[in-house]
């Protein structure tokens, strides 16, 4: 029995490992959840699953929660201090990091130092901090397992395979809901198109990030770090049907691929259940339903958020946390209609010129870093100077 703490209850991977908990309650119990504002359904949640805590992110609605869970046997605390002070607790086996973004950062350092499992679903914390992450975890003896699907896939393919080197992975993308569109056709494109990923079911930052190639571009960075990869060993190739979630090339020449539905909860519940494959009654693949795979090569200079996360990748040291907060900054002003689908681009790419770099950062520099990019990004969007 795992005793889980899910960072992010109420979005679109932490309502799915509630899923997965509430289909294996012999193998998991549920011992915290959070949320940042979405008050109402974290108050649901836990007159559902019973929680030991709860913690809301914003304190002004901390009143809202503890009043609807006080006839409960559930203690209820609020703000980015309960946040990180609730995955160190003696009664958590492993933390599901389902946070969106940079605030992932500091629960995830706080859950390792504490030698928590981690199941990592911030895909940030490892693109801002990689190195510092890795190292934290070597040294307390911490397990990361990963979750996105295409991390989840290599991990899978390098079951049993752990002592044969890697030549190459290969992440699969589905190139998004603008795949072959043109540069012009994307000038014009509306957030509200950008929000129809054609296989995926998530959140909204994710699924723009996904629209502009930017979310492969931060797998690119998660990847090297969560598998010790040189910058060259990584490649991306566009598969529209998203059955073939990645691959690894051995030295030998074999590729090995893990393929299924586009399903979340199948990466959720194998790392939260690893070294066990638990049984699901998750829709099975079927290949007629499938007659054609087919693959291509991304676009980089239509799709430059991708080729920025190469060169963020490339160049190393904060860099990296750069892309990050500009891109943050970047789709939220998207999502309020304050730039254009391109204009993220050209605001990520500012930053990265005239942001502080620093070539050996520490978190004090990663968190400056972060405050320094998101100030440029966030003059850049009100003043029109991208």
């Amino acid at each position: 029995m795992k005793r889980i703490a899910i960072l992010g209850s109420t979005g679109s991977i932490g309502t799915q490992a509630l899923d997965v908990i509430a289909a294996n309650p012999e193998s998991f119990e549920l011992e915290v959840i959070t949320a940042y504002n979405n008050a109402d359904l974290l108050i649901e949640q836990a007159l559902l699953f019973k929680p030991n805590v709860v913690v809301i992110g914003r304190e002004d609605l901390y009143e809202q929660v503890r009043d609807a869970l006080q006839h409960e046997d559930i203690k209820v605390y609020a703000g980015a201090s309960a946040l990180c002070s609730v995955v160190e607790m003696g009664t958590v086996d492993m933390v599901l990091t389902a946070m969106v973004g940079y605030a992932g950062l500091q629960p995830t350092i706080r859950a390792i130092q504490a030698g928590k499992e981690i199941a990592l679903a911030n895909k940030e914390t490892l693109v801002v901090a990689g190195q510092l992450i890795t190292e934290l975890a070597r040294e307390k003896g911490v397990n990361i397992y990963p979750v996105d699907s295409e991390h989840s896939a290599i991990f899978q393919c390098l079951a049993g395979e752990f002592h044969n080197p890697i030549e190459k992975i290969i992440l699969t993308a589905s190139g998004g809901p603008f795949r072959g569109r043109t540069i012009e056709e994307l000038k014009f494109v509306t957030k509200a198109q950008a929000l129809k990923h054609p296989n995926w079911d998530m959140g909204a930052k994710i699924t723009i990030d996904s629209a502009s190639l930017m979310n492969k571009g931060l797998e690119v960075i998660e990847a090297k770090w969560l598998f010790g990869l040189r910058n060259d060993q990584i490649e991306v190739v566009v598969h529209p049907q998203s059955i073939i979630h990645s691959l690894v090339q051995f030295e030998d020449g074999s590729l090995k691929a893990q393929m299924g539905l586009p399903d979340m909860k199948l990466p959720i519940q194998y790392a939260m259940g690893y070294p066990n494959r638990l049984k699901s009654d998750f829709p099975r693949f079927n290949f007629m339903d499938y007659p054609q795979l087919t693959f291509e090569q991304p676009d980089l200079k239509t799709f430059r958020n991708l080729q920025l996360a190469f060169d963020a990748m490339a160049q190393g040291g904060n860099m990296p946390c750069i892309l990050n907060a500009a891109n943050e900054v970047a789709v939220s002003a998207f999502l309020k209609d304050e730039v254009g689908f391109l204009e993220m681009s050209d605001l990520i790419e500012s930053c990265m010129a005239k942001v502080t770099y620093i070539a050996n950062p520490s978190l004090s520099d990663y968190v400056d870093t972060d405050r320094e990019t998101r100030l440029l990004a966030t003059d850049f969007v009100k003043n029109k100077t991208i």
